[in-house]
């Protein structure tokens, strides 16, 4: 078992890095399209700093499921990768860091590849071995990339 955690998951989207981008990094955004919105619909969401790109801040607070923390973009190339600072409080503490990557997919497309990383304490190696985090958290991502990818095309 390994110190850090990264867990990585990538789709094509038709659609072109300028499209897809601002749905990145613009966080009023990412309502439409994260996977944790649906895990508690009265979620609070605070807003500050920029509007979008660097020193945009993301606060959340919901319930057991959807947790609290805060995300911060703290370094960007538009249209090509959006760099997140993301800081879990609840339901555990873990301060991880984020990354989404648009490159060129072929003709009319984009890949984008979304990764964390984050320090694996013991106690959380432990948890890892029956909760196999990588593909909990795999799923989410799996997900919130369909989700950005129909929203991009529409």
């Amino acid at each position: 078992m390994g110190k850090t955690l990264h867990v990585q998951r990538s789709a094509t989207i038709a659609a072109a890095p300028e499209r897809i981008y601002p749905l990145l990094d613009d966080f009023r955004a990412w309502e439409r399209w994260s996977p944790w919105e649906e895990l508690d619909p009265d979620m609070a969401h605070t807003y500050s700093g920029r509007d979008h790109g660097v020193g945009a801040v993301h606060a959340w607070k919901g319930n057991k499921k959807a947790g609290q923390g805060r995300m911060e973009i703290v370094d960007a190339d538009p249209p090509h990768r959006v760099d997140l600072a993301l800081k879990f409080l609840k339901p555990f503490k873990s301060e991880n860091t984020t990354r989404f990557t648009l490159a060129d997919g072929g003709p009319g497309t984009t890949s984008v590849t979304w990764s964390m990383d984050s320090p694996m304490p013991f106690m959380m190696q432990v948890v890892n071995v029956f909760v196999h985090m990588d593909a909990r958290i795999g799923a989410d991502f799996e997900k919130g990339l369909a989700k950005l990818s129909s929203l991009a095309t529409e």
